[in-house]
């Protein structure tokens, strides 16, 4: 079992992105007031009631319309909609049922999913009150009000969309013990048959078709390491190359496969060598926070002579700089070829992913990080780091006090990190750096 899917939908510019920031917590959607602007479909974990659940904000829905960007969107949100357990319609109270709305409340209807129906933009209820009447209409329900702008009346629709998610069962519980593996990578790098080598069975068809796996498959596995879900995903195309809905559909699974990982193995064909849709997947997995290593896979096929696996290494870490606490793995899924290796990499990337440090041994680095070199100064004004603390895990994140923001340059947090990678560790995960700023007199 993976986290239930929520979907937001509805005509654009109606608000869903602004309800979908306040729900994750965090501003990933871009809201402006343009029709249209949330182009391609975004996602984030949430949690209410201590149900964790992942989030979708779609573009919005224009029933009939020649407008490319729009009728993309349309598909988008549609994708969705396919793979939700329970979708959020959002209207706009100020605009009232529109033929549109109409149209997406029959579809909707269609596919028997629990719909939850939502007036937005009701700041004043007194005042929007006989408007909101005029919702039941759609033939979908209670319109719950909210004003997404004022966070006012959000919980009122947490608390449906919690009584909607799908029962929790045992197996959810045993998958939370279990380290979340996602093999991703495009089509056709051998992802199928690395599950079926750590399997010793033939579970995923395996093809040299590529595109071949459609969805994200769990195969949950155990042997003397540890205990284990492995993801195996569909490959991840262009987009330029991503035109079937099946395969959009694909794509989406691929990315929530990552969202869902503890530690992702970002497979590369040794034949092919590292491309720039390769350092696009990674890119997912490394904004995602995640453990991440790279396997480099097929070299059993690849020529070699003396020092071909070091000067493979580092060409990968010149095309992937940022993935450089990232260790490499070579091995061949056919024949197994180091396959068993990849257990003990696993199990040290989960760890590093999740490790906390006390704040006193933290502050020891960063003071000894400050007295080898000295924090920048620009136009006469020098930074100062007064302390620092972490405050998350999965991906390690840590916030840092000082006294001017913009002083903080990139070079320097680079090596302050560089100095926690150096005396924690941290194989395999992405560092956060939160930095915020403390006037003197505040700093005890």
């Amino acid at each position: 079992m993976s986290n239930p899917i929520v979907a937001i939908v509805g005509r654009p510019n109606v608000g869903k992105s602004t309800f979908f920031n306040y729900i994750v917590g965090k501003r990933i959607s871009i809201v402006e007031n343009t029709p249209g602007v949330t182009r391609d479909r975004v996602y984030a974990s949430a949690i209410w009631r201590g149900r964790n659940f992942t989030v979708i904000d779609t573009g919005g829905i224009e029933p009939e319309t020649d407008d490319v960007i729009l009728s993309q969107m349309r598909e988008q949100a549609e994708t969705a909609i396919e793979i939700a357990d329970v979708v959020v319609f959002l209207t706009d109270v100020k605009q009232g049922v529109t033929a549109a709305d109409k149209e997406i409340a029959l579809m909707l209807q269609k596919t028997r999913k629990p719909i939850i129906l939502v007036c937005n933009k009701v700041d004043d209820f007194q005042k929007y009150q006989n408007d909101v009447y005029e919702f039941y209409n759609l033939g979908i329900g209670v319109p719950i009000s909210v004003s997404a702008a004022n966070a006012q009346g959000i919980g009122d629709v947490l608390d449906e969309i919690y009584g909607k998610l799908p029962v929790k069962n045992e197996e959810e519980n045993e998958e939370s013990e279990r380290i979340k593996v996602a093999v991703i990578g495009k089509p056709n790098v051998g992802k199928s048959s690395l599950i079926n080598k750590i399997l010793n069975q033939n579970k995923h068809i395996v093809s040299s078709i590529a595109g071949t796996t459609r969805d994200a498959i769990d195969s949950p596995f155990e042997n003397e390491f540890g205990k284990y879900i492995f993801i195996d995903t569909a490959g991840i195309r262009r987009k330029s190359k991503v035109s079937e809905s099946i395969e959009k559909f694909s794509v989406m699974r691929s990315l929530f496969a990552i969202e869902r990982a503890d530690v992702v193995l970002m497979m590369i064909d040794s034949l092919e060598g590292i491309t720039d849709q390769d350092a696009k997947i990674a890119g997912e997995a490394h904004e995602a926070g995640k453990g991440i290593i790279i396997v480099v896979n097929k070299w059993d096929e690849y020529e070699k002579e003396t020092g071909t696996m070091e000067k493979y290494k580092k060409e990968i870490y010149n095309k992937l700089a940022y993935l450089s606490y990232a260790p490499i793995i070579f091995i061949s899924a056919k024949t197994g070829q180091r396959v068993e290796k990849l257990f003990g990499i696993i199990n040290e990337v989960a760890s590093e992913n999740a490790k906390r440090i006390d704040t006193s041994t933290l502050n020891d680095v960063i003071n000894e990080a400050i007295a080898i070199v000295q924090p920048p100064t620009d136009k006469g004004k020098r930074l100062k780091i007064y302390y620092g603390t972490q405050v998350g895990t999965k991906p390690p994140t840590f916030v840092i006090f000082v006294n001017k923001k913009e002083l903080f340059h990139f070079s320097y947090e680079r090596y302050i990190v560089n100095q926690f990678r150096k005396e924690f560790g941290l194989k395999g995960t992405p560092v956060r750096i939160i930095v915020r700023e403390k006037l003197d007199k505040d700093v005890k």
